[in-house]
């Protein structure tokens, strides 16, 4: 008995080597379950064009919008786990989305295999200057004489979304959402001045800050951003326990041979040193770290194990 299941074993193994040794045999398709434009989807081309240098095969981005991340997700957890089709997860999609919504439809942790760690990107309170603010406190001041303030964000159960509950528990204003299917989209009408706050990455803002097209108020890093000293944290400005990331990931359906995950992840952990990745992580304030595999998925469930009490007693008091 012990003879066969060795044999067995051996054979899997040499199974899942061959297949990692073929693989990809063909394109691979990585599943953005936002919107074109947005942090997950510039995050997921940056990684997806590393890819494709380093195995020789396309590896191309799949936008599958809708419920806030949540319809392109369960159809990978759905999908065959032969690694033709993965996806860019991360705190939106499998972690703060299932514990805001009890009805995904799948398991943020069993139904999937999580890989490789992409990096994680502030968030910013960002407000259109005809809103006529030029402070955190301004903001507060105008929310509370005004009974409420419109914001966007890059969809329900975004970190964005997620953080403006947040302050507006906290500070005990209202805060209006309304939600987009990413943040690239969001980000236009912002910018177009239809509506006049919003709370998306730095990622998706940067640009429009610099260019003096949006306001930057308060951001949720650690400490205050390099290259804009002047925007202070949340952490500074009161919510001390709040310091949070939007970050990504790359993940596949539960059961893709680990041979597979191990190949995808040396490369995605290779790409952190070319200078072209570095140049993105530096411009857009990306905080990254090589993971292994087993690291990551630990990582995931830190990060479940964290928010979702907080969501929960949050949401439960409103």
């Amino acid at each position: 008995m012990m003879r066969a299941l060795i044999v067995a074993a051996a054979v899997a193994l040499s199974s899942s080597v061959a297949l990692a040794a073929e693989w990809p045999s063909k394109a691979v398709r990585v599943v953005v379950p936002f919107a074109a434009g947005g942090a997950a989807d510039t995050m997921g081309r940056l990684y997806t064009d590393a890819l494709t240098a380093a195995f020789g095969k396309q590896f191309y981005i799949e936008n599958r919008i809708g419920g806030g991340g949540l319809v392109g997700t369960e159809a990978v957890a759905r999908a065959e786990p032969d690694g033709l089709t993965l996806m860019v997860s991360g705190i939106p999609t499998h972690v703060l989305g299932p514990a805001m919504n009890k009805n995904v439809g799948f398991d943020p942790m069993r139904d999937f295999a999580h890989i490789a760690y992409f990096g994680g990107t502030p968030n910013v309170l960002v407000a259109h200057p005809s809103l006529g603010v030029a402070s955190y406190r301004d903001f507060l001041a105008l929310a509370r004489d005004a009974g409420g303030i419109e914001y966007v964000s890059a969809g329900f159960g975004t970190m964005g979304n997620w953080i403006a509950e947040f302050l507006a528990a906290k500070e005990k204003i209202k805060l209006v959402h309304v939600a987009y299917k990413g943040g690239g989209q969001a980000v236009v009408d912002l910018v177009a001045g239809h509506v006049k706050l919003g709370m998306l990455t730095w990622t998706t803002v940067a640009e429009h800050v610099r260019a003096g097209r949006l306001i930057a108020l308060a951001t949720t890093s650690g400490q205050r951003l390099v290259y804009r000293a002047d925007v202070p944290t949340l952490r500074e400005l009161g919510h001390v326990e709040f310091v949070a990331t939007t970050w990504y990931s790359l993940s596949g359906p539960a059961g893709l041979a680990p041979a597979i995950v191990d190949s995808a992840n040396r490369e995605v952990v290779n790409s952190l040193e070319s200078p072209r990745l570095k140049r993105h992580i530096e411009q857009d304030a990306i905080e990254t770290k090589a993971m292994s595999p087993a690291e990551v998925t630990g990582f995931m469930q830190s990060e479940i194990d964290r928010w979702t009490p907080i969501i929960t007693r949050l949401l439960g008091a409103k």
